[in-house]
């Protein structure tokens, strides 16, 4: 082809080279063609004396209608006829012409345009190929296409095709190569040729590495450069998201990855021509993502349960609980969960880990989680009062307020407070209380494993219903009985001191009580929980006490005078002397009493009542008494001798004996006859004296009786008339004495 289009081109230039000796032979004007184009023709003239400028025209022979025509200065010998017609015949005449206009010598010669060049379209599609392509060029035969590397390495390639495109293929990759295209005609003369440099794709990068930054979730991705890359695009695909990351470097950052998730990482590059293939795609698994659903809870006193949610290319889970005081410990698991001792009142800061190759998931949430407070220490409950129970204990860690509940009776009793003591009081009494303190915070409520402990309170106080009188010392306290278990003391207080009773009934005897006395009685209970409060006291009064001595003394025949000590509690008194005959009764409020209507010679039955002054009675008895015999009566005198006298008397009862006494201003004489007698005789008796006769029964209990009557006589001697007041004269049988009965007293 190249020969074919030296031959066209040596015959045109003959052809012209002709026209040009004619037209010069006769004007001496001659023009020739250095070159030429599809639209341009390029012509030069030697200079012609006398011209001033020159002027062209190119006439298509056969195109109709298209002609071209330029002017040149006499300076410039040549020109450039251009926007010709691609393979086109044109009669080009050259005219020089003087400084008026006058052509002063002409040329002309026939000259052709080639064929225009071919517009390509040139692509690398891949690495080691170049696609080149172009439009039909007009009256084109046939086209031929070179291609050579631009740095004039290896061997040119180059291709005659009649189509419009063709492929070159085992090139290098990222190679600049220099493209070469024409058309010729039917003649097989080439026309304007185009020339185009591509550069060939690059091939896929090599050597691809990955290298996580676990913190940052982001990746460094290098590669070996590949020849005529001029950029590279890496590229993270994990399912529909796709990240990427441009650079002209042999190494690109891909940040902003997700956790738990593969990435597939491929590279690719890019240069004028297009992009290489991507490499083969390199897996990528990120960090697991901080576990979620994080929980915490008590399974078991003493023990947390954490737990969470699995978390995607999670291999291991490591918890990390430090507790308040900053003590920490750790757990590695392929589960998801986790056990941990625990203490109470603790708050522990809790946070949970997930591990596989690539790292450390980032922080997630960090959970804080209170166990109960501790149960109080030294939990103490004591009985202080009957209703009351003290309860107190030590203080715990992480109590922020403590509750005592005491659960008992027919309900709960409740105390709240922030200290370590609180006081249950107006419990009902007799009742068994479980009490319980529990350890209260905000942040995790009370502890409700806290150990209870019983408290029974104090007994109910009894309530007396009755005192009754028993014997004469012993009062019967009736109560009732409200407790269980209970044991009662009923106490009687009063000034004589203290008396006491016990039983586990409802009744129990006070024994001994000293008469006389006020008492004020009351009742406790007491059992082992303690003792109750008293029951409201009941006045008790003992009957007065009997008077220890009691004297009687007759006053009279008929009158006998009582006196007594007095009795402890009586205010008043009522004696009795009582026979078949009769009875003498008295109510006084003093220590004696004269009776009256008394009959001698009786026995009587002696009782005494000491009355309070609430009306309680003593009935006091004591040992009989006999009233004294009667006096006798008739009491006469009788003059035995000169010195001796009968007194003589009638006896009211032949069984007693009686004593006669005689009182004198000279001699005292006493005779007791022998029993059955009514006289006694007393001799020796000195006459001319007055005396005192009393003839008196003889008693037992003493001197004799002085209340029986006193007659006084006058016994003179014989002859005389000595004597004072009435006479009376007696006469016995043997002899005669004389008496004066002077009076009776």
């Amino acid at each position: 082809m190249c020969s074919a289009k030296s031959k066209s081109l040596i015959f045109i230039g003959l052809l012209f080279n002709c026209l040009e000796m004619i037209f010069s032979a006769n004007t001496g004007f001659s023009m020739s063609i250095y070159n030429v184009t599809s639209q341009s023709i390029y012509l030069r003239w030697p200079k012609f004396s006398g011209a001033s400028s020159y002027r062209v025209t190119a006439t298509a022979v056969n195109t109709v209608g298209h002609s071209l025509l330029a002017h040149f200065s006499d300076v410039t010998l040549k020109g450039t006829l251009t926007s010709l017609i691609p393979n086109t015949i044109y009669a080009i005449q050259a005219e020089a012409i003087d400084k008026n206009g006058i052509i002063l010598a002409e040329t002309q010669i026939m000259q052709s345009t080639v064929l225009a060049a071919p517009i390509l379209s040139v692509s690398s599609p891949s690495c080691d190929s170049i696609a080149v392509s172009w439009k039909a060029v007009y009256m084109a035969a046939g086209f031929s296409v070179s291609l050579m590397r631009s740095d004039g390495l290896g061997r040119m390639l180059k291709e005659n095709t009649t189509n419009t495109s063709l492929i070159f293929t085992n090139l290098d990759p990222g190679t600049l190569y220099t493209i070469k295209a024409y058309a010729w005609n039917v003649n097989g003369i080439p026309g304007d040729d185009f020339t185009y440099n591509q550069r060939t794709s690059p091939n896929a990068p090599a050597d691809v590495q990955v290298a996580l930054n676990s913190g940052a979730l982001r990746a460094i991705v290098s590669w070996m450069p590949t020849e005529g890359a001029l950029t590279y695009s890496v590229t993270a695909s994990s399912g529909l998201l796709e990240l990427k990351c441009n650079t002209s470097s042999a190494s690109c950052m891909v940040s902003s990855l997700q956790c738990s998730s593969e990435y597939y990482v491929s590279v690719t590059a890019y240069n004028d021509a297009g992009s290489s293939n991507p490499t083969d795609a390199v897996s990528l698994k990120t960090i697991p993502c901080a576990p979620v659903n994080i929980s915490i809870e008590e399974d078991e006193p003493g023990r947390l349960l954490v737990s969470w949610s699995s978390v995607n290319f999670g291999h291991y889970y490591v918890v990390f609980v430090k507790s308040d005081d900053g003590l920490e410990v750790h757990c590695n698991t392929s589960h998801t969960q986790c056990h941990f001792q625990s203490d109470c009142g603790f708050t522990y800061f809790i946070s949970v880990f997930a591990y596989n190759k690539a790292g450390q998931s980032p922080l997630g949430d960090v959970l804080n989680y209170s166990t109960a407070p501790c149960c109080p220490s030294d939990f103490r409950a004591v009985l202080v009062a009957s209703d009351t129970v003290e309860v107190t204990w030590a203080s715990v860690r992480g109590a922020e307020m403590y509750e005592t509940r005491a659960l008992g009776g027919s309900g709960v009793v409740r105390c709240n407070d922030t200290a370590t003591a609180c006081t249950l009081s107006a419990l009902p009494c007799n009742t068994r209380y479980n009490i319980t303190v529990y350890s209260f915070s905000e942040a995790r409520g009370s502890n409700t494993s806290c150990a209870s402990k019983y408290v029974a309170t104090a007994p109910c106080s009894p309530e007396i219903k009755s005192i009754s009188k028993e014997a004469f010392s012993a009062i019967s306290v009736h109560w009732q009985s409200n407790n269980e278990e209970a044991t009662y003391i009923v106490t009687a207080r009063g000034e004589a001191g203290l008396w006491h009773c016990t039983s586990s009934g409802n009744s129990c005897t006070l024994i001994h009580l000293p008469c006389g006395s006020a008492f004020s009685v009351s009742a406790i209970a007491r059992s082992p929980a303690g003792q109750s409060l008293p029951s409201y006291s009941v006045p008790l009064e003992t009957a007065p006490c009997c008077p220890n001595d009691l004297i009687l003394t007759q006053v009279t025949q008929s009158v006998t005078n009582i006196s007594w000590s007095v009795g402890m509690g009586a205010q008043t008194y009522v004696t009795t002397l009582e026979s078949p005959k009769g009875q003498a009764k008295c109510h006084t409020l003093q220590n004696y009493c004269l009776l009256g209507c008394i009959t001698c010679g009786t026995n009587y039955t002696v009782s005494l009542k000491a009355i309070s002054e609430t009306g309680l009675t003593s009935s006091c008895t004591y040992q009989g008494y006999s009233s004294s015999a009667c006096c006798p009566s008739g009491v006469k005198l009788y003059r035995l001798g000169n010195n001796g006298i009968r007194v003589y008397w009638r006896a009211s009862d032949e069984t007693i004996n009686y004593n006669t006494d005689l009182h004198g201003s000279k001699a005292n004489f006493t005779c007791t006859p022998s029993s059955g007698l009514s006289h006694c005789d007393i001799t020796e008796i000195p006459c001319g004296d007055v005396y005192t006769v009393v003839v008196s029964p003889v008693t037992d209990k003493g001197p004799n009786l002085t209340f029986c009557p006193k007659k006084i006589y006058s016994v003179t001697c014989s002859g005389s008339s000595v004597g004072m007041g009435k006479s009376t004269r007696y006469i016995h049988s043997k002899s005669m004495m004389f008496v004066k009965h002077v009076s009776i007293m």
